[in-house]
Parts: C-alpha cells; sequence; structure tokens
C-alpha cells in the first residue's frame, strides 16, 4: 500500500475510545490525494483493532468486493469495475490498491481477524437511479416465487425519469404493483427467516433482504419523483432520501460489526458532517441532513469525524488560496498534509465558486467536524 510518510501526528490522536465510526470526509471527488491518504490511514487503524471499512459507494454492489476480499472470490478486475458505484471503481486506482491490499492482509487469517468492506451508499446518482426489478428477482428467487417482474429498465433509469416528473414512472400501476409484492416479500422473508436459514445460511438469507429493501427505497424514490411539486422540492427530499438510506445503512453495518471493532468510513464532507448540508443544484438551493446528522445523535461520543480540506490542485483548476481564507491558513500549517483539531481563522474562499463540486471550508462545515485533514497540494489520479 502506498506509503505517505508526511503526517507527523498519531492517528490516536484525533479518536477517542470511544469511537465505534470514524468517519474521514472530502471536500471534492474531482482529485485523489484523500483517498491515498485514506489508505495509509486504514492501515495504521486496521493495526489499532479497526476491522471495516465503508465506502460512498453502493451497499449491494460492495458485496462483491467484500466476497472477495474476505473470501477471495472472483477476481481483482471485475471485483473493481463492477463491485464500486459512482465511477469509483475503474477510475480510482486508489480503491484498486485498497482492494488489494485488504485481500493481502485477510489470506490466512481467521474470519473474525479478516477486515471487511462495505459500501453504505443507496444505488443511485441524484439525477437518476436504476430499476428496481433485478433486487426483487433477487429476493423472489431466494424465496422460491413464482412472479412476473419484467419492465423496461430503461424507462427508469432515464435522467428524465427523476428530473421531470411528467416522464416518472414512480406512480405508475406498474410502480404501486410492484410495491405491492415487494412489501408482501419482505413480509414472507421475515416470518419464515428460521426456516430459510436453515435451508439456506444467514448470510445468504441477509443478502436476500438487503436487496429486497433497496429495490423498496428505490420505488420510494421514484415516487417521489413523480411527485407533483417544484424541481427544488423534489431534489430536496431526494437528497434527504439518499442521505436516510446512508444513515441507515451506517447503523447496520454498526450492528454487523459491533463485536469485532471499529468501523472507518470516507465519504463527501457533505454526507458525513454533524451539522446540515447544502449545495446548488440545477439552479435550485438544496439543503438536507446528512447521514452523519442523522447517526451523530444515536451514537453520540462513538462518531468522530475528520473533514477533508484542500488547498490547492492544478489538474481542475483550483489555484492557491487567498491567506486570508480558511484553507489559506490551513496551507501555512503543513508541507504536505496533515491532521488538526485547532479549526482556522479566515473567510470562506471565493474563488472556489467557478469549480464545480468542490466544497470549500466554512464555519458552518467546521462545526460539523471534530478535526480537519488538510491536503496543502492535491494530486491527479496516479500517485
Amino acid at each position: 500500500m502506498l506509503r505517505l510518510n508526511h503526517m507527523s501526528q498519531d492517528i490516536r490522536e484525533f479518536i477517542s475510545p470511544f469511537t465505534e465510526i470514524l468517519a474521514f470526509g472530502e471536500p471534492t471527488h474531482l482529485e485523489h490525494a484523500h483517498t491515498w491518504i485514506r489508505n495509509e490511514l486504514f492501515e495504521q487503524l486496521a493495526a489499532l483493532g479497526y476491522r471495516s471499512i465503508a465506502l460512498e459507494s453502493c451497499r449491494v454492489r460492495g458485496t462483491a468486493v467484500n466476497d472477495f476480499v474476505q473470501h477471495g472470490m472472483g477476481d481483482l478486475d471485475t471485483v473493481v469495475k463492477e463491485g464500486f458505484s459512482h465511477t469509483f471503481g475503474e477510475n480510482w486506482p486508489a480503491n484498486r490498491e485498497l482492494v488489494a491490499w485488504m485481500r493481502e492482509y485477510n489470506e490466512g487469517k481467521p474470519k473474525e481477524d479478516r477486515l471487511a468492506f462495505y459500501g453504505f451508499d443507496f444505488q443511485t446518482e441524484t439525477s437518476s437511479a436504476p430499476s428496481p426489478r433485478p433486487y426483487l428477482e433477487h429476493a423472489r428467487d431466494y424465496l422460491g416465487e413464482d412472479v412476473d417482474l419484467s419492465t423496461d429498465d430503461e424507462k427508469w433509469s432515464r435522467d428524465e425519469a427523476v428530473m421531470d416528473l411528467t416522464r416518472s414512472p414512480g406512480k405508475s400501476e406498474e410502480a404501486i404493483r410492484f410495491r405491492e409484492i415487494g412489501t408482501g416479500m419482505l413480509r414472507r422473508l421475515h416470518k419464515r427467516m428460521p426456516e430459510l436459514v436453515a435451508d439456506t445460511s444467514y448470510e445468504e438469507w441477509n443478502a436476500a433482504e438487503l436487496h429486497l429493501t433497496a429495490g423498496l427505497s428505490l420505488l420510494r424514490y421514484h415516487r417521489e419523483c413523480a411527485e407533483p411539486n417544484p424541481l427544488g422540492v423534489r431534489l430536496n427530499r431526494l437528497c434527504q432520501m439518499r442521505d436516510g438510506v446512508m444513515a441507515r445503512n451506517l447503523l447496520e453495518i454498526r450492528r454487523l460489526e459491533a463485536g469485532r471493532g471499529p468501523t472507518f468510513v470516507h465519504a463527501h464532507n457533505a454526507h458525513l458532517q454533524r451539522t446540515n448540508s447544502s449545495m446548488e443544484m440545477a439552479g435550485e438551493r438544496i439543503e438536507w441532513f446528512s447521514a452523519g446528522a442523522l447517526v451523530a445523535p444515536v451514537l453520540g461520543d462513538q462518531y468522530t469525524v475528520i473533514g477533508g480540506a484542500l488547498g490547492r490542485n492544478d489538474s481542475f483548476g483550483l489555484g492557491e488560496p487567498d491567506r486570508d481564507t480558511l484553507e489559506g491558513s490551513l496551507q501555512s500549517r503543513f508541507t504536505t498534509w496533515g491532521i488538526t483539531e485547532d479549526k482556522p481563522q479566515g473567510k470562506t474562499r471565493e474563488d472556489a465558486k467557478q469549480v464545480w463540486a468542490y466544497f470549500p471550508l466554512d464555519q458552518h462545515l467546521m462545526a460539523g467536524v471534530d478535526a480537519l485533514l488538510h491536503v496543502r497540494v492535491g494530486r491527479p489520479v496516479t500517485r
């Protein structure tokens, strides 16, 4: 794994003995420095007893990655290509290196000591969502039921199905039928759990529940897309729905991992901060409660957040910050990167407004994190 011997502090200085989730954010998905640093941090955390990592990637697709790192199922190329959503697999070499390292780490270890991989995201982009069909069919096949779930997947997955309420199938007769079928299957899955687990395994039962819950969540997402509300209202509710699923997944992951050790989580700052999040989308101001804001009241001091900050990245036009900005204050503290609990003073940088998908530091974000990891100069895709 890539070594980044630039951190003067011990990561233990920034986590408490009570920490069950250590969340590490990044200010943008446009650069890769934070993902390389994440790998280094996770190697250190594994030595401290952390036994799982959860990334901003589809919860269902992530099970293929976990099967590979824990049991050697499949091959690295296929897992990296198919086990990540949001193009975070093939286009993110740090993720490939993480998966390969976790597989190597787990080799020959007893099951209880192996590192586990999770995605904790919804299986959607904000502006598009897939068909619920394959998720419902997985549960149908597990239950051994005979019901036709065929549909035109494209009418669900096209962008217009989310952005144009008149093109959404979310309130169609087919969607209503799918919800009724899915709800019934979920009821029978729980009712028959003892016999199903005895005939198969808990892992297979859990996978069926995971797929079915994901399919029903997708149906709720599509239904919201069809509501006759202004675009800004719909986008706000969709962002909230996505982070609600993220929060539920994080709490479920902690339930599964509670007896093995803490979990390291990596995602955009906007999904991890304790304060509510906001952004501009389609000309609308969107505000919602992040997954971090939702799980923090439940976990209390078991939830620790290190926010990510970035000074400069020439590859996508982010220049050197002015000295009187928050990032400018941090630039003078580190030669490469480092972590600090001392929050910087300054104003929010204005030069970043033209950089799409980069979120500069502001006082609201800093109020929602326990520490900051600042990268002075970002990296391109390669090391």
